[in-house]
């Protein structure tokens, strides 16, 4: 490791004992680091905060450009009590930005589609046979993605039909059940992974040197299998991976619409399900599709729910 990284090792170390919410700067600051070690930075300076913040191949529609920033400048501040040539970016150099971006509703099809596309376009494989896997688990259970892709293999239960998400966002774990067709393609899976690459890692999405698969490539092959299947091509938004999850909850919302369950009992298991702090945040996805509002109108105008 590079005096950067043990130097970040401690920053995070030091904020989760202070109990701070490091779900982005876990994720993001290895890659700013990492990209200061690129360049041949030896401390954190403004311009490099800038460059990789707004780096070319980040969608500037997006909240990444404000969140990356944020992370960057966090370890300079902690960085110039060590090294006084440090240099602290500017509060508000890069605006937060709040964006409420509605997500790409997958159908079954879509799903479907997608699955065998990674079949058949991936190149080789191990890749093709991992792609097609994720995506099929992330549009059958909702986890995130980042879940899915820090799994060990000991994190399947199979005899019990359950996966155990670990220290996820917020720090929290969690079982999540799985139905047994979804248990036996996962089984299949690994013994066809096993006999394809000598993992280096205990993971179990790897890639083809044996290492634990990163978000960037899972998200580079998804949009590339959007883009050849056709999917949302004429969206207003272009389809994301996380949408999977968006998709899972809000056809789980409007199946219990269909089905006249009581919605409102029923939200905090599935907040728990999905690995929400408080159902709250998983009222978000009852204005995430026109077909749900509706669904929600009708069953207040027949007296079905309290208003």
């Amino acid at each position: 490791m590079t005096a950067l990284a043990d130097a970040a090792a401690d920053y995070l170390a030091l904020r989760r004992r202070l109990g701070h919410d490091l779900a982005d700067a876990h994720r993001l600051l290895p890659r700013f680091v990492a990209y200061l070690d690129d360049i041949g930075a030896a401390t954190v300076t403004v311009e490099a905060a800038v460059a990789w913040s707004m780096a070319p191949e980040v969608d500037p529609a997006s909240s990444v450009w404000p969140r990356r920033m944020i992370v960057a400048r966090g370890f300079a501040r902690h960085m110039c009590g060590i090294d006084p040539a440090t240099e602290v970016p500017p509060v508000g150099l890069i605006p937060s930005r709040q964006r409420w971006r509605p997500p790409f509703l997958f159908t079954t099809d879509d799903v479907e589609r997608l699955v065998a596309a990674a079949s058949s376009v991936v190149r080789w494989r191990l890749p093709a046979a991992t792609h097609s896997t994720l995506i099929a688990l992330l549009a059958v259970t909702g986890m995130r993605v980042g879940e899915a892709l820090r799994l060990d293999d000991d994190d399947i239960d199979s005899d019990h039909g359950v996966v155990v998400v670990r220290e996820s966002k917020f720090g929290k774990s969690r079982i999540v059940p799985l139905d047994h067709t979804t248990v036996d393609a996962l089984r299949a899976f690994v013994a066809n992974r096993d006999g394809l690459v000598e993992r280096r890692a205990p993971a179990v999405f790897v890639s083809i040197r044996g290492d634990r698969m990163i978000y960037a490539c899972a998200q580079q092959t998804f949009r590339r299998l959007c883009d050849t299947t056709g999917i949302g091509a004429d969206a207003p938004n272009r389809p994301r991976i996380h949408d999977l999850r968006h998709s899972f909850a809000v056809n789980t919302l409007i199946g219990w619409h269909r089905d006249g369950e009581n919605v409102d009992a029923r939200l905090p298991a599935l907040s728990t399900y999905l690995g929400h702090r408080d159902p709250r945040s998983t009222y978000w996805y009852l204005s995430a599709a026109p077909e749900l509002l509706a669904l929600a109108a009708r069953r207040i105008e027949t007296g079905m729910v309290e208003p």
